[in-house]
């Protein structure tokens, strides 16, 4: 293929006044498009039988249009709390598209706007945006503990939003006070800026805080799942793995099957974690940590099934039971429960010298109409959510106590701000060969998780696809950690090469795509472009025809990623960034082209390979 590069002249409004003016229509300024979201604390309703209880609303301003909403429910003696449901509106005004933690790509569909959070999944918040990307309305509430049900909906005879937010919708037990705090934001900011600071206030909050991310959580790594499945063969993943560390990823996950020898895919036989597939666990570990490939091994946390030898011994201390799987779910608030379980994972991880854990299921940990509210019968905690937390919480601190660099994953939705505190890896959820769910699932997941170490879903593909189809699965996570899970000694040459070349790109530029300024466009259109940047360089990726808009004149260096289906890059320059060095790049990293070219402010254009890579330096 020809590469050419043409310059574009600077394309003047075609209403000049648009420039020069500053006409203003109600409230909204059409050169800032800055609106005030009427709100207020008297706006807000409590509906339900409050019984014993008394409520008090109260609201401090933190800045102007950021305020914090304080609901407390105070009772004379215990009594179980109602559900009640919070309430109030705003008008749809410059709303164009909203955000929440939920895995489903719709982002504009105002009907279905609603999350059901509690400590094991999800973020009680909601965030409405306009079509500049700058925050409306976001809220962000305290209880990260308890199940809140929270959605939003539009009204068509008002045009307004309603909003609940549904309390107490699940078994609780006798208390005397709650409170429970909503961070509402108006500001007129960037909406993953007002996210992102949500997230720290839930950070800052003493029971919150995350647990600290070791350098190799941040690191590429290999996935047996999707290839092996449960039928995993010892030598082939030894084998698949000095593959990968070839490649350049550092640790592997082993996934499900290494514990049973039943390959059903159910969980009748989870519980006993004997390595029966495994055989010599220990040599196993020792053989990858000779080529310095570090090992996580996967848990069902809260299950053991109806025929592992351990079932018995926990007969009257389990929860629920999960009939399609053949499992039983631990009840966390019998102290030999939470023992038991804390001492499985501190004997594997001294026994055989491993390196983190995958926990899986942890969202089985909750009550139902049939679960006894009180701290009897051998139990010490009455909440489950409570002794779900105690659980979580020393599992962390125990095994940092002997592995200090521990890693701990979570897959969506067990993520959120107390999920923060229990792991330091939050990988997105399964979406085999499903490139563009596999952006839109990483790219929610780095908005709301702070420094947490965001990995993909492991990326797939079939050995005879292009190879520039194959590297998307790639190009559409680059801004969070790489897992792989093909088999990468069948997988062909230019694959080979191409996986190669991305991950070392990846690992040259980690703390610019990790670390930098990161700003994902347009969630409602699953974000057509990712950019992140630090000190002098800027990384790119666009996965649709876009113009990209260059705007930082202190910018030395910028990397573009052609992620989409077409060859024209436009690039759209504010300033005159000066000579500059071109090289072009196909997808197994071959330089195409090469020019050095006086770029002015404008627009330039230019013809790359599909996945491949544009490198502008400034002589």
């Amino acid at each position: 293929m020809k590469i050419r590069i043409l310059f574009i002249p600077l394309v003047l409004a075609i209403f000049s006044n648009c420039n020069t003016k500053n006409q203003q229509v109600g409230n909204i300024t059409s050169k800032n498009l800055t609106i005030s979201i009427p709100f207020s604390s008297d706006q807000i309703k409590i509906k339900g039988e409050l019984g014993t209880f008394s409520t008090d609303i109260t609201s401090t301003e933190i800045a102007p249009d950021l305020e914090i909403v304080s609901v407390k429910l105070t009772s004379a003696e215990l009594a179980v709390p109602p559900r009640l449901n919070l309430e109030w509106s705003f008008p749809s005004i410059d709303v164009y598209q909203f955000w929440n933690s939920n895995i489903r790509t719709d982002k504009v569909t105002y009907y279905g706007n609603d999350i059901h959070s509690l400590a094991s999944s999800q973020v009680p918040l909601i965030s409405f945006i306009n079509s500049a990307d700058q925050n409306r309305l976001t809220f962000a509430l305290s209880d990260v503990l308890n199940k809140i049900n929270t959605n939003t909906w539009l009204r068509e005879e008002d045009s307004k939003f309603y909003c609940n937010i549904e309390l107490f919708s699940e078994p609780h037990q006798p208390i005397k006070q709650y409170t429970i705090d909503i961070r509402v934001d108006r500001r007129n900011i960037p909406y993953y800026k007002s996210i992102s600071e949500s997230t720290d206030w839930w950070a800052s909050m003493p029971n919150y805080t995350p647990a600290p991310v070791p350098e190799i959580a941040r690191m590429p790594m290999y996935s047996t799942w999707y290839n092996f499945h449960q039928n995993l063969e010892v030598e082939e993943v030894i084998k698949e793995c000095k593959i990968g560390k070839k490649l350049g990823l550092e640790a592997v996950i082993v996934d499900d099957g290494w514990q049973t020898l039943d390959n059903k895919r159910g969980y009748a036989y989870t519980g006993d974690w004997i390595p029966e597939r495994i055989g010599n666990m220990h040599a196993f570990v020792d053989s990858l940590h000779a080529f310095d490939m570090k090992i996580l091994l996967w848990y069902s946390l809260p299950f053991i099934g109806e025929k592992a030898n351990l079932f018995n011994q926990f007969k009257g201390k389990y929860l629920h039971h999960w009939e399609s799987q053949s499992t039983w779910v631990l009840d966390p608030r019998y102290p030999e429960v939470r023992e038991h379980i804390i001492k499985t994972y501190e004997t594997a991880l001294i026994e055989w010298n491993l390196d983190g854990f995958k926990l899986d299921f942890l969202g089985w940990f909750y009550a139902d109409e049939k679960t006894d509210m009180t701290a009897r019968n051998g139990r010490d905690y009455a909440s489950v959510n409570e002794a779900t937390d105690r659980l979580m919480t020393d599992i962390m601190s125990r095994l940092k106590d002997i592995r200090p660099n521990i890693m701990i994953e979570f897959r969506q939705p067990y993520i959120g701000p107390l999920m923060r505190k229990y792991g330091n890896m939050f990988r997105a959820a399964d979406c085999p060969n499903m490139e563009i769910v596999n952006r839109v699932r990483t790219t929610d997941l780095r908005i709301a998780s702070g420094n947490t170490a965001v990995h993909s879903d492991m990326f797939m593909w079939h050995k005879e696809d292009p190879v520039e189809s194959a590297a998307l699965q790639i190009l559409n996570i680059l801004f969070t950690v790489p897992q792989l899970s093909v088999k990468l000694d069948s997988i062909p040459e230019e694959h080979f090469k191409m996986v190669k070349f991305w991950i070392k790109y990846w690992k040259e530029n980690k703390e610019i795509l990790l670390d930098g300024d990161f700003i994902p466009k347009n969630p409602g259109a699953l974000y057509p472009v990712l950019k992140s940047s630090k000190i002098n360089k800027e990384i790119i990726a666009v996965y649709d025809d876009q113009i990209l808009k260059i705007g930082n004149p202190e910018l030395t260096e910028i990397d573009v990623v052609n992620a989409k289906g077409s060859t024209e890059i436009i690039l759209d320059f504010d300033f005159d960034f000066g000579k500059t060095k071109i090289l072009i790049y196909d997808c197994l990293g071959i330089v195409q082209e090469e020019h050095t070219i006086n770029i002015q402010a404008g627009m330039i254009k230019i013809i790359a390979p599909l996945s491949g890579l544009i490198q502008l330096k400034k002589n």
